[in-house]
């Protein structure tokens, strides 16, 4: 309880800081999109071209940090302002806390990763599925294992560097596409971070728009349930049955397999990520040591050569998040916001609206916390305008922001996930498996129109003068910080 606390309390700052940043940027500004143009122009028509070719690795071959360089380039031509300033903000950019927080993260899982697979955890835990789980099952078993990895950890990025290994390494011994088993694991860390209470996508959509998280989560809830169950359906008719192959006998070893279940349990037990990672860490260094499997030296190597595995998304987030910065400041996410605005005429194209910004916001930035905050305010004003409850804002918010993060194919999650393939599956190969995130983007969709998840809120609507539900008015319940401006 009182890591969340804390974690709610750094959110809030973060909103705060954000706010202000809002109120000095300049007027909305459509050319100050270019760069983002340019960056996505450049990363994924270089992938498409060179895929449509038949070259291997396609998307490898011209690197998507270069690519996210070239927009930032871009940025300081196009963007008005002297060189000094527009540098500082984009090394703020570079150094903001969510971005910092994602490049720890990706160290710490490269390290865990590649000293397990150094020790022989990987093929330990890989043998143990295949020895009790029958084959036409392995499909749905990674989807539900990593939603569960996920809502229990908070976080979609550690969920798949801590899935990853272990389903590509499955899927090659089963017999299962790569493709298909990634896909499995990106419906799944998405369906995690969006369901989680203690993830950061939860607090940011709650606290923004004043609401409960458990309230938030109930509604989230219903409009995952359906998706997911017809997502373990599809997966066991054509994930597994007609793929799926038994390769005989697999040896294992389960003190090899302590480890993830360390991280398994203390993320249940809600430790903090980076040190279930860090500690995943020196558990499996230890038992590679004892069993001979790693010397001091060679676990200090495949620690740092983790490390290095990750450079790319490393640096990728790094320069992303400084062009994101310098478009927000020169007006291009407020010309975006503005736009979308115009075509809001009632309660249900408010919904789709704002479903709308943050989907948009996280195509341009890639980061589903930073475009919810980046919407928030916006998203409140127009549910106190059309009266959204927003409580069903807060799960719209949530839910469109991580269904185009599970599918961008610059996005973090893709990204670790087609890296832990060594460039034998691009994310477009990926996509197209993807099947519970489109299910997750039909059910949100129907829900506008046909609130079957919205149970609870008709029984006790919300009090837009009071700012809270009609249950706790008059209950000495707190009112809400956040003013409102209709």
């Amino acid at each position: 309880m009182k890591e969340r606390e804390e974690l709610e309390k750094e959110v809030e700052m973060d909103v705060k800081d954000e706010k202000e940043q809002v109120s000095n940027q300049a007027k909305p500004n459509a050319l100050a999109l270019i760069p983002f143009i340019v960056f996505v122009a450049v990363y994924l028509g270089s992938g498409i071209i060179l895929d449509m070719s038949g070259m291997e690795m396609a998307f490898y071959q011209f690197p998507a940090p270069l690519a996210a360089a070239i927009g930032a380039i871009t940025a300081f031509f196009v963007i008005k302002g002297n060189f000094e300033e527009k540098f500082e903000t984009f090394v703020a950019g570079c150094g903001d806390s969510n971005i910092i927080i994602m490049c720890i993260i990706y160290l710490l899982a490269g390290g865990f990763a590649a000293t397990c697979k150094a020790m022989g955890g990987i093929d330990s835990t890989v043998n143990l599925g295949l020895t009790y789980i029958p084959p036409e099952y392995l499909a749905a078993g990674v989807f539900v294992i990593s939603g569960f990895i996920a809502t229990a950890t908070g976080t979609s990025v550690g969920s798949a560097a801590a899935v990853g290994p272990i389903a590509v390494a499955v899927a090659e011994k089963a017999g299962i596409p790569l493709p298909l088993m990634i896909g499995c694991v990106m419906g799944g860390i998405m369906l995690g971070d969006n369901l989680s209470i203690i993830s950061d996508t939860t607090i940011a959509s709650t606290r923004t728009q004043g609401c409960a998280m458990k309230d938030k989560f109930r509604l989230n809830f219903w409009l995952t349930l359906i998706p997911a169950i017809l997502t373990v359906i599809l997966l066991i008719i054509f994930g597994g049955s007609e793929t799926a192959v038994s390769t005989g006998d697999h040896p294992y070893n389960l003190i090899k397999v302590l480890p993830y279940v360390v991280v398994l349990v203390t993320a249940v037990a809600g430790a903090n990520v980076f040190l279930v990672l860090a500690g995943g860490i020196v558990l499996a260094g230890v038992i590679g040591l004892f069993y001979g499997d790693l010397t001091a030296l060679t676990f200090a190597q495949a620690v740092y050569k983790g490390f290095l595995g990750m450079t790319d998304i490393f640096f990728l987030s790094m320069l992303t998040g400084g062009l994101a910065a310098m478009v927000n400041k020169a007006g291009g996410i407020s010309y975006l916001l503005v736009n979308v605005q115009r075509f809001i005429k009632g309660k249900n194209s408010a919904e789709l609206g704002i479903s709308a910004l943050v989907s948009i916001t996280d195509i341009a930035t890639a980061n589903n916390t930073v475009s919810i905050i980046i919407n928030g305010e916006v998203a409140k004003r127009i549910c106190y305008k059309f009266h959204v409850d927003p409580r069903r804002s807060a799960a719209l918010l949530s839910t469109f922001s991580s269904i185009f993060q599970g599918l961008i194919p610059y996005g973090a999650q893709m990204l670790i996930m087609v890296g832990f393939a060594n460039g034998r599956v691009s994310p477009l190969e990926v996509l197209p498996y993807c099947w519970f995130i489109y299910l997750l983007g039909v059910s949100a969709i129907v829900s506008v129109f046909v609130p079957f998840s919205d149970g609870f809120i008709r029984k006790d609507p919300w009090n837009f003068a009071e700012q809270k539900p009609q249950s706790q008015v008059g209950s000495g319940a707190e009112k809400s910080t956040n003013s409102i401006t209709a």
